[in-house]
């Protein structure tokens, strides 16, 4: 019945995410999808719910209480790959997928990104410089209030202002050489 198709594709589920949490730099973290016996409704008798260990030797919980925001990015990020897998043409939207990483993490985060943008697209809103420069395409968002409406504007970015911009997420407002070189280096 439905029940034993949910606890099937619940087993395959936990294998597929715990093989993406390895190239997030979450290798150690368990993830578990629980099917249990629930009160009887619209969508059937079971309760679902994700439950992880983040640390080895951690007691499990539920995704929400027990990873922190940098971690729950990654463990959203891995549902979602899984879950798209075998949709081609998609287009994901992430907004600050990266939220609560940076560097070796930030950049591990936006090569899987990259990976996935192979099947379809993929448009992320990120404040990280090392996800912002693996982006085949770049855009600055800019918000302005004028008369007291909030205005968005959307500006594409040649690749002189890509490399400015990541240099301002580097190092601020001041952009220096030394901001622009390793803007440059993050660019590749």
């Amino acid at each position: 019945g439905l029940s034993a198709a949910r606890s099937r594709s619940a087993a395959a589920l936990d294998a597929a995410v715990e093989a993406e949490l390895a190239p997030l730099r979450m290798e150690r973290a368990k993830f578990e999808t629980r099917v249990t016996p629930g009160e009887p409704g619209p969508t059937g008798v079971d309760e679902v719910q994700f439950q992880v260990a983040t640390n080895p030797g951690a007691p499990a919980g539920p995704l929400g209480r027990i990873a922190s925001g940098g971690e729950l990015s990654r463990f959203l990020l891995a549902l979602k790959v899984c879950l798209s897998r075998d949709q081609q043409g998609v287009t994901m939207i992430f907004d600050e997928i990266d939220r609560g990483v940076g560097g070796a993490t930030a950049d591990a985060v936006g090569r899987r990104l990259v990976a996935l943008a192979e099947g379809g697209q993929v448009l992320v809103v990120t404040h990280s410089p090392q996800v912002a420069a693996l982006g085949a395409h770049h855009w600055r968002v800019e918000k302005r209030v004028t008369g007291g409406q909030t205005l968005s504007t959307v500006v594409a970015l040649d690749a002189e202002a890509r490399v400015d911009e990541i240099a301002r997420m580097l190092s601020g407002d001041s952009i220096t050489a030394e901001a622009r070189a390793a803007a440059t280096s993050l660019i590749g």
